[in-house]
């Protein structure tokens, strides 16, 4: 699993790629807490290039949710059955928001 982080926008993106599973959700938590430690008024996961996403990687990403609270909003790229199918079944696409496209995601943002 390898990370990157950009700015788009006021949007800070975190674009995770690979497998996210129980060896790697440590990394991830680790590169969400860095990015949510820049006070970023918006945070938005790319994992459009996630090819396995295990609760482990779930659990990160609630634990950025909570972490985040009311002063970083949160948003989630996912679609397709590697990622967006499981968060929809565990309802997480009910806790952040959830969309299929990082230009989605930031147009969402820009809206409010």
């Amino acid at each position: 699993m390898t990370t990157s982080v950009s700015v788009h926008d006021e949007a800070t993106v975190l674009t995770v790629a690979g497998e996210v599973d129980l060896a790697t959700a440590p990394a991830l938590e680790n590169a969400i807490e860095a990015t949510l430690g820049g006070k970023p008024a918006a945070v938005i996961i790319d994992l459009s290039q996630v090819s396995f996403l295990a609760s482990a990687g779930m659990a990160a990403l609630v634990a950025a949710h909570q972490r985040a609270g009311a002063d970083t909003r949160i948003a989630v790229v996912a679609d397709g059955p590697a990622t967006g199918r499981q968060l929809k079944m565990t309802s997480l696409d009910q806790v952040f928001s959830l969309h299929p496209t990082l230009e989605e995601a930031l147009a969402a943002l820009r809206r409010g």
